[in-house]
């Protein structure tokens, strides 16, 4: 699973040991409870990094990965992906940390052959990378590509899998990989074993981000007015139905409280910013959206399913760190504390 599958908010684990394979049982480690919050970082100082959030006794420790490694991350923190006993911190900056998630200390890495690297998934002893590729003169993204590389612990990329323009979020079923193609739209299908794309469903909106519960994997796109949320059928890799909200200026920032809610935030963007926390709730063929909290400089959301809590960051315009407000699923506002630079997501243990 990772924080866009789960769309910022993981599933709780709500135990309090892990078991080991031996049978017995293990306190958890110092992180694998709580919250952590991803600070993407400053564009140019690369100073992205991760804090743990202690909501029971609202315990906060910043930069985390530069505690435990003796290191500053040095990148910028796209994405934050939890799988196979590991915790991927993806970096847009050409990099993927690999860590143990109880102690945080750093167990490999993917360093070379990255461009803009966006999220990870994991199929069988292989890594999946969606990157972007390089900007061309326009600043296009011609060669995005899917990094595939051979090693659970990182190591080297062992080949490039030509793409749709910008892929985004990935999600493992089986022996495939699906894809989120966001400037093309497209979902495309990977077959682990060829490495190579054997299937393509074209979309009439941007997807974004996926979901899975119950044997369908929920695709969250965007459009210009609205947003719609396609399902997939994971028996058949086959489109099933579609749910056409109208959210205008939706972004890709959205969060499910593992029922049947969907938080998403909007943004007017330049130069005003005016955006929101909306709230989307699909019963039957009718949906339900409430406007929840307005503001400007909403860069991250998360919900925290053991307290019903909506976490909300804010990067304050990158003038310093930012900030996260957590909200009751009414939208009060329960609480505010500091983060740091660019706060944009969250992983609810």
């Amino acid at each position: 699973m990772n924080l866009k599958q789960f769309l910022w908010a993981s599933a709780l684990i709500s135990i309090s040991f892990a078991c080991s394979d031996s049978g017995d049982e293990k306190p958890l480690g110092k992180y694998e409870s709580g919250i952590l919050i991803m600070n993407e970082g400053n564009f140019g100082t690369n100073d992205g990094e991760v804090y743990h959030l202690n909501p029971n006794t609202q315990e906060l420790l910043p930069n985390i990965f530069e505690a435990e490694n003796a290191r500053p991350f040095a990148g910028l923190l796209e994405d934050m992906v939890l799988e196979a006993d590991r915790l991927y911190l993806v970096a847009n900056t050409g990099k993927v940390e690999i860590v143990n998630p109880g102690d945080f200390k750093s167990s490999g890495a993917v360093v070379a052959d990255l461009d803009q690297p966006r999220s990870l998934a994991v199929n069988g002893s292989k890594l999946f990378i969606s990157d972007y590729g390089p900007y061309d003169d326009n600043y296009g993204t011609p060669d995005s590509y899917i990094a595939v590389v051979n090693g659970l612990d990182g190591g080297v990329v062992s080949k490039k899998i030509e793409v749709s323009n910008k892929p985004e979020d990935l999600f493992a079923h089986g022996n495939y990989i699906i894809v989120a193609g966001s400037e093309e739209n497209k979902i495309e299908i990977i077959d682990a074993t060829q490495e190579a794309v054997v299937t393509t469903l074209d979309l009439e909106a941007s997807p974004r981000q996926f979901y899975a519960e119950d044997g369908v994997l929920w695709v969250y796109a965007v459009a210009a007015d609205e947003v719609i949320f396609y399902t997939v059928n994971l028996s058949s890799l086959t489109l099933g139905t579609s749910y056409t909200v109208p959210v205008a200026n939706a972004t890709s920032r959205i969060a499910f409280d593992g029922d049947d809610e969907m938080y998403v935030l909007t943004s007017s963007g330049w130069p005003d910013y005016n955006d929101a926390v909306v709230s989307i709730d699909i019963e039957g063929n009718a949906a339900t959206v409430t406007e929840l909290m307005t503001g400007s400089g909403f860069y991250g959301i998360g919900f925290d399913d053991e307290r019903d809590q909506i976490y909300v960051s804010n990067s304050n315009g990158f003038q310093g760190n930012g900030t996260v407000t957590v909200l009751s699923e009414s939208g009060s506002v329960i609480k505010t504390f500091e983060a740091g630079r660019g706060p944009s997501g969250f992983l609810v243990y």
